[in-house]
């Protein structure tokens, strides 16, 4: 792939990133307004019951759209919209994010494998933008170091795509939760899967963002090879 091509879809990659964002807003504000019998944290509950799970605490936290969960504290953390709403908008992100709990009790693969790579990309991002930039400001002196910082930058693109299928599996497992415990109908249940199916597009161009800007890396040092 040349650079002009690299460069043609970072652009349209930041296009498309914008239109997701506008988007799932639009979304979770329409869909915050078609009410629920539950709030976010009851859904959350119910669900995490249903599953036999009895030891993740479900709290509120600040912020918009800051849910998830946290599996070194066993909480299901959720914000406040999420937490007090109840809204089809606010059931889904709290069964979403009480589909991470589920994965983690039953051993998911893509979570296991994501969250070992948790301390290296830790790491990881600590040091990649530093060590790319000093790659770059002294590509002629120390070629090797631009490569350092495209392997450190490689294992944070990984880390985007190993992601992908935790969240879709998340939702996927969230919206079969809702429509069978009946916090959703025939006619909401559409809503919430059309909200997590935005949020999940947002982790699709992370990705795909991710992946072009290591490309563009890979270019620049090539081009000095």
């Amino acid at each position: 792939m040349t650079t002009s091509m690299i460069w043609i879809l970072m652009i349209a990659v930041m296009v498309l990133s914008m239109f997701i964002q506008a988007r799932l807003k639009n979304r979770f504000e329409k869909y915050q307004e078609v009410p629920t019998s539950f709030t976010g944290a009851e859904v959350a509950q119910r669900m995490l019951q249903a599953h036999g799970i009895h030891d993740v605490k479900i709290v509120s936290v600040e912020g918009t759209l800051t849910d998830h969960y946290n599996p070194q504290t066993k909480t299901v953390n959720l914000s406040h919209d999420v937490y007090y709403g109840r809204s089809v908008a606010a059931a889904a992100v709290a069964a979403h994010e009480c589909g991470h709990v589920v994965q983690h009790q039953e051993g998911y693969a893509p979570l296991r494998l994501r969250s070992a790579l948790v301390p290296v990309v830790s790491f990881a991002n600590n040091w990649v933008s530093w060590v790319l930039l000093a790659g770059v400001v002294f590509i002629n002196m120390f070629p090797s170091l631009l490569w350092i910082g495209i392997g450190l930058f490689a294992l944070t693109t990984l880390f985007s795509f190993i992601t992908l299928p935790v969240e879709i599996n998340a939702s996927a497992r969230a919206v079969k939760w809702l429509d069978g415990a009946g916090i959703v109908n025939y006619e909401t249940k559409p809503m919430a899967a059309d909200a997590l199916k935005w949020a999940a597009y947002t982790y699709v161009i992370a990705a795909i963002g991710s992946l072009a800007t290591l490309l563009y890396y890979i270019s620049i040092a090539n081009r000095r090879n």
